[in-house]
């Protein structure tokens, strides 16, 4: 493996100024540097000497701006959790720059050919220059590219040759230089009090290993580049919108992999999204065959089409082509630090790593440039072309009743909304393919540009390519991997689990735009409130409305049952109420406050009187506390599972989460504590973390009255040991009609393998697990008469991620709340083995044991997969809840 000659000399303290005597980063054939303040004058080291921490990044490209006022330009687009601006800076020749926002509102222009004809749209193209846009690191450690945004941003602005100017006349240059500045943040403090005399190169080195949770995350530990779908975090939200605003043509999410691997650039392996169309994979091998052309000349090697696929819509490098632009991704062998040494025996340091970026976005950015005229058609044409598909298509409209889960519905609306799909709520009755709807359905009509996306985002599936799915049930048949990268389901409804009806007409009824406010403010009805107020359960208005309540210590109570008020207003099980009694004297304020921010309705009540149903005094209406939620963080906790969890329970549901080290579990006191969390694991299990210590801890602290939840394979815990605290067990594959016996070193009775079928039964393993599933979206059925699910609909969905099926428990022992459905109807959208089917089918997807005075809780698959199960939440709710208010802890 050829690899450029940029030595980094590190010797002595690690101090700015003696980490390296000399680099050459950047190199270009023929530049003619200028003077611009280069990486050194500002930050005080060479450009690829030191990993540049975010707060340097920032202050670098500040002093470009500072410099170049005609050339960058520097804008915000939000915030991190952390309070990090998140920014990009815009580059190109003066004459650009001085008509930025026309060249933007330009391309907003172009991008909706309703408001143009053929004629406007080509003299629009003449005029306006092609655009890339190039962002970097959205993994936190995944360092070079941030680096070499840097490099790119100098060379432009100091390289003065014809080829740079041209380049420059051509093309608005956006570069995102830190797509995750709290990852990386982390990263680069972690590696710095970790590095020694000098760096090593070793891989088993405490450098090269990052504690948990390592930086590729954001602060609630997201991988944000799978966060594109249901933009559940700000650094997704403001890049979205920032490039809404400016439509780039190409689109780079420049990331980094293992360090033994090249580079990796377009085009994609195998499947591609249907919704990709061949002139959009024509255009991405035009980059990728430029790059090639500078690499072969760099002596770099490289490779393509053979690992990340682009059949997932919610990656960075994904999203954008939805648009019409065209994206891809772009992946450097990682040093994760100074050096490292491949398994060839080779040094591969960070500068290396800038170098090649480097040379791939000035390659990339060169396609941009000489492509210009092609690129802008090919963006206006699949822009038209989604208006066309969705005037004469069968798939018109998508209407949502908004008659269930009205917090769902809108906050689904907004997410689309904020994509930049137009959704319109009815401000009226109206019939549309045989169905009445009400005023307040919302309504997103498919004949507008945004086309292509509101298909992959809506439809219930989108299908993989035949012929691939064949391959993969060879290599699966031949117990080999398959290809399978991803997900292969991810439909909002069904993730959000609304309501939604798929159209082939166009629905004549007055709309108004919906925005991107995801919570429309409540209020309170029935004005009369003598007794107190009731709230309906069952979606997140009502679910807010709860824990706002409980942070201002109102005593509220929750019905199991379902009841109907004197007045004649029905509410179903799981509703609030929130008496007069026992609660403040400006109750009345408390609550229209609490019912505007969280988006509730809540009814006055004049008295207690129930028509049917149990009155507030039964024992089927259990006060509701504040409880105290821990959660296990650290080793080995699936950082993904901890993060998206804490997540939704801080900021879904506004409420505070302790997060303890599991091995505090193994003898701290957790009286304090009503509900106990167990993500899934990552690396290692809670059988290793906590031991018969931990175990015999949590088990007494249940006894006592504790609600412990399991979610996805954090379920293992529970049915382990001697004494497991679930009645559950973990099931192998099923087995059937095996071909002939087996037995150790004796003879057996010949057999006859009469065909493929025969000899792949005959060779199976008849201990093996049930093969590893993707990701698909299943139908669950719900006992709607148990208090766990309490205003869910009967119908759910849920995700089914890797080989994990679970016996279900006794009715002795606990209950199975919700179920999966039967084979037939299991698979709601995805791809999924066939054995897998038959074997998950009827199989729990959450159970309640109790406990002496507490309970278990357990989800089989993960509730909170990456934030994007709204759908799920009002479960997770309950779980937490009211699960507290039915355990019977000593007060």
């Amino acid at each position: 493996m050829k690899r450029t000659l940029l030595a980094l000399c590190i010797a002595g303290s690690f101090t700015a100024a003696s980490m390296a005597s000399e680099t050459s980063v950047p190199v270009w054939p023929n530049a003619d540097y200028q003077d611009t303040p280069t990486v050194e004058q500002v930050l005080g080291y060479p450009a690829g000497a030191r990993i540049s921490s975010p707060e340097q990044i920032r202050q670098y490209f500040q002093a470009l701006a500072d410099a170049h006022p005609d050339r960058v330009q520097l804008f915000e687009y939000g915030e991190t959790w952390q309070g990090r601006p998140l920014f990009y800076v815009a580059i190109s020749a003066p004459q650009n720059m001085q008509r930025l926002a026309d060249i933007e509102a330009g391309m907003r222009r172009l991008a909706d050919p309703r408001e143009l004809n053929d004629r406007q749209a080509r003299e629009l193209m003449q005029d306006l220059p092609s655009s890339v846009w190039i962002a970097n690191s959205v993994h936190g450690n995944e360092i070079s590219p941030a680096e070499s945004s840097m490099v790119t941003a100098w060379h432009l602005l100091a390289d003065s040759t014809d080829e740079t100017k041209t380049l420059l006349e051509n093309t608005i240059i956006y570069l995102d230089p830190l797509q995750n500045p709290d990852g990386r943040a982390r990263f680069v403090s972690r590696y710095y009090a970790n590095l020694g005399l000098e760096a090593s190169d070793d891989r088993i080195s405490a450098e090269h290993n990052e504690p948990w949770p390592n930086g590729r995350t954001n602060h609630y530990l997201f991988d944000m580049n799978r966060d594109w779908l249901a933009l559940t975090q700000p650094e997704t939200r403001g890049r979205i919108a920032a490039l809404l605003q400016t439509f780039p043509l190409i689109f780079v999410d420049s990331h980094e992999m293992g360090g033994d691997l090249p580079y990796y650039f377009t085009p994609e392996a195998h499947p591609y999204n249907p919704f990709i169309t061949n002139e959009q994979r024509e255009g991405l091998n035009w980059i990728g065959e430029n790059n090639a052309k500078y690499f072969d000349s760099f002596g770099y090697d490289y490779f393509t089409r053979e690992i990340f696929d682009a059949f997932y819509p919610g990656y960075g490098a994904s999203w954008p082509l939805y648009h019409g632009s065209l994206a891809s991704t772009y992946e450097m062998g990682s040093s994760r630090g100074h050096k490292f040494r491949t398994n060839e025996g080779e040094i591969l340091t960070y500068a290396d790593g800038v170098q090649q970026n480097f040379v791939a976005f000035m390659a990339t950015i060169e396609t941009a440039s000489k492509r210009r005229e092609a690129l802008l058609q090919k963006f206006y044409e699949y822009r038209k072309s989604g208006i066309e598909k969705g005037r004469r298509g069968d798939t018109r409209s998508y209407i949502f009743p908004n008659t269930r889960d009205r917090a769902g519905n809108r906050k689904l609306a907004a997410v689309l909304a904020e994509q930049g799909i137009e959704v319109g709520q009815a401000t009226e009755n109206f019939r549309a393919c045989g169905t009445q709807y009400q005023q307040g359905a919302f309504v997103v009509q498919a004949s507008q540009p945004a086309y292509h996306l509101i298909r992959t985002l809506l439809d219930e599936h989108v299908p993989m390519d035949e012929d691939f799915l064949v391959e993969q049930e060879r290599l699966r048949a031949n117990n080999l991997r398959d290809q399978i990268y991803d997900v292969t389901a991810w439909s909002l409804p069904l993730m959000f689990n609304v309501d939604m009806t798929v159209c082939n007409q166009q629905p004549r009824v007055a709309t108004q735009a919906v925005g991107s406010e995801r919570i429309v403010p409540g209020d309170v009805i029935d004005g009369d409130a003598s007794f107190g107020f009731a709230l309906a359960w069952g979606d997140m208005n009502t679910g807010r409305f709860l824990t706002a309540a409980l942070r201002e210590g109102l005593l509220v109570r929750s019905s199991d049952l379902a009841f109907k008020h004197a007045s004649g207003r029905e509410f179903p099980a799981g509703s609030l109420i929130v008496p007069r009694a026992g609660n403040p004297e400006n109750l009345n304020q408390i609550v229209a406050n609490l019912a505007s921010t969280s988006g509730a309705t809540a009814v006055g009540l004049d008295r207690s009187w129930m028509q049917d149903g149990p009155n507030v005094g039964s024992v089927n209406v259990k006060r509701m506390h504040a409880p105290n939620i821990a959660m296990a963080w650290d080793l080995p906790t699936n950082v993904l599972s901890a993060g998206s969890t804490r997540f939704i329970i801080e900021r879904e549901f506004n409420y505070p989460v302790t997060a303890i080290r599991p091995a505090q579990l193994q003898s701290a006191d957790l009286s304090r504590y009503q509900v106990l969390i167990l993500p899934a694991t990552g690396q290692g299990s809670y059988e290793q973390a906590l031991g018969e210590r931990g175990r015999e801890n949590l088990r007494q602290w249940v006894q006592r009255g504790g609600v412990l939840i399991t979610l996805g394979n954090a379920t293992r815990f529970a049915v382990s040991g001697e004494e497991p605290l679930l009645a559950s067990a973990l099931e192998r594959k099923a087995q059937v009609d095996d071909l002939a016996p087996r037995a150790n070193g004796q003879r057996v009775d010949g057999v006859l393998i009469t065909d493929a079928e025969d000899h792949q039964r005959y060779i199976r393993d008849p201990a093996a697990n049930p093969d590893w599933v993707s990701g698909v979206i299943t139908r669950t059925d719900v006992d709607q008469e148990h208090w766990l699910t309490a205003g869910i609909h009967s119908r759910l969905h849920a995700m089914f991620i890797g080989s994990d099926i679970y016996t279900p428990l006794r009715i002795s022992d606990g209950r199975n709340v919700v179920n999966y459905a039967g084979k037939e109807e299991l698979l709601a959208s995805g791809y999924m083995w066939a054995e897998n089917k038959e074997q998950v089918a009827y199989k729990p997807y959450l159970m309640v044991q109790p406990q002496g005075r507490g309970m278990v809780i357990s989800f089989t698959q993960e509730p909170n997969f990456r934030a994007y199960l709204d759908g799920q939440h009002v479960l997770l709710m309950n779980a937490i809840f009211r699960g507290a208010a039915h355990a019977n802890p000593v007060r």
